[in-house]
């Protein structure tokens, strides 16, 4: 038996690429939507106002943009607004009303720091009821008032410093410290 002889396959013929043009769909000669008649008259455009004359527009000014500051005279009594805001803090700390309500008393990183800190060991402690004692005031300035305040909660006390400053007609926190 004679052994079996391997052949060379055979060659593959060369591959071709042939472009095949995509199908379109037919020409039409009439249009998809008659704008105009034939025979009748263009029909006049649609009155559009342009924009106002130059000399109506008026220019606010920068400082109308943004919080403005206010003055002693535009502003309620710091010692009320104080006497909330640490109220508030300390209540929302506590876990007793939600940290929203402070929201409108503070400034955006007062805010912050309050909702994405870590609550005082005092904030655990039993179901004592909050005094907040007498609060002192100090305007050092006209529309910057400092506010000092001791918090009584189970038997212990709390010091609590703020700085409000007026904008926009109330009082805003800027600073405080919870101790």
């Amino acid at each position: 038996m004679t052994a079996p002889t391997r052949t060379a396959p055979a060659a593959r013929p060369a591959l071709r690429v042939a472009v095949v043009p995509t199908p379109q769909p037919p020409l039409e000669e009439r249009p998809a939507l008659r704008l105009v008649h034939p025979g009748r008259p263009t029909p006049r455009p649609a009155y559009r106002p342009g924009p106002p004359p130059r000399e109506t527009l008026a220019v606010a000014p920068a400082d109308e943009f943004g919080p403005v500051r206010s003055t002693r005279s535009e502003l309620p009594p710091a010692a009320q607004a104080g006497h909330r805001l640490v109220r508030t803090a300390l209540e929302a700390l506590a876990g007793r009303r939600p940290l929203t309500h402070v929201r409108d008393l503070t400034s955006p990183g007062i805010y912050a720091a309050l909702c994405g800190g870590r609550r005082p060991a005092w904030c655990a402690e039993g179901s004592a009821p909050l005094v907040v004692g007498r609060i002192r005031v100090c305007e050092p300035v006209d529309g910057v008032a400092e506010v000092s305040a001791v918090a009584h909660r189970g038997g212990r006390a709390h010091a609590v410093a703020a700085r409000l400053e007026g904008v926009d007609g109330r009082w805003r926190c800027t600073v405080l410290q919870i101790g």
